[in-house]
């Protein structure tokens, strides 16, 4: 963990941004919490409690500095619904399986997948540098509900 935080500060630091207090407090508290996937209140509640003074506006523009500098990429999902995770090189590439009930997440990552995309490369003579595959539908929990 302090080997990531050391990383994220010094992209902060390499780009000609200061480390504020509430920059280290956020990142800490994402970092912390591992594959975290977080609304922008969600953070906020998270970094309230260890710093009572954060604000919800310094918290919207951290977020938008994380995600234009890579430390943190958005998942858009549609209606307003956003949420957060952290990026990093060490975490291999995953989808997700959204609940359209609770709004639960859940990381898959799928080797089935990787041939896929490289079937499609050479079928269509396309170089793919980025995908997002979501499945949508309900958790067990949201199944099993009365």
């Amino acid at each position: 963990m302090e080997n990531l935080k050391l990383k994220f500060e010094n992209i902060l630091m390499e780009n000609n941004y200061k480390l504020t207090r509430q920059r280290k407090v956020i990142l800490k508290t994402i970092i912390s919490r591992k594959n975290w996937h977080f609304t922008a209140e969600e953070l906020f509640a998270a970094v309230k409690e260890n710093y009572p003074d954060i604000g919800m506006a310094t918290i919207y523009r951290t977020l938008e500095l994380f995600q234009n500098l890579g430390i943190v990429h958005v998942l858009d999902f549609g209606e307003g619904s956003r949420q957060y995770e952290l990026c990093f090189e060490e975490t291999q590439h995953h989808h997700h399986l959204i609940c359209k009930k609770c709004g639960k997440l859940i990381e898959f990552s799928d080797q089935d997948l990787e041939y896929f995309e490289k079937e499609l490369e050479s079928k269509y003579d396309f170089k793919i540098t980025e995908h997002k595959l979501r499945f949508y539908g309900l958790c067990r929990e949201c199944r099993t509900e009365k």
